[in-house]
């Protein structure tokens, strides 16, 4: 279970790097140029760079707390916090017409869920 939990959470993390770079670091313009990208046309371009962020901590948070074991709560914390983010996701591609993205992104909440209730539940840092 242990593994599967690190398994899961390595999955997650680079997803959420590989988001948050193109998020943060790839102009607005570019993005909504791309696949599944035009819901940043009617979003702001500072908000967009926000997600990014979010989505930069987001890698750091699934991963390093439990590996420097500095803080290893913040691993479920943040998987949960992953969680309402693709809610959020899966909204607003929903809104889109973009099911193959709404899906993606429930793939992406069930990882996170599964993170949270291992790591808060039976295969706790602390336990």
């Amino acid at each position: 279970m242990n593994l599967a939990l690190w398994i899961c959470a390595g999955l997650l993390a680079a997803v959420a790097l590989a988001g948050g770079i193109s998020k943060a670091f790839v102009p607005k313009e570019t993005l909504a140029a791309t696949h599944g990208g035009g819901w940043t046309e009617d979003a702001g371009a500072g908000f967009v760079k926000t997600l990014g962020v979010l989505e930069l901590l987001a890698a750091l948070g699934l991963i390093l707390p439990a590996a420097l074991d500095i803080a290893p709560v913040l691993v479920p914390v943040t998987a949960a916090c992953w969680v309402l983010l693709m809610i959020g996701a899966m909204v607003t591609h929903g809104r889109l017409g973009e099911s193959r993205f709404v899906l993606l992104n429930l793939t992406y909440l069930a990882l996170a869920a599964f993170i949270a209730w291992g790591r808060f539940g039976p295969n706790s840092f602390t336990g």
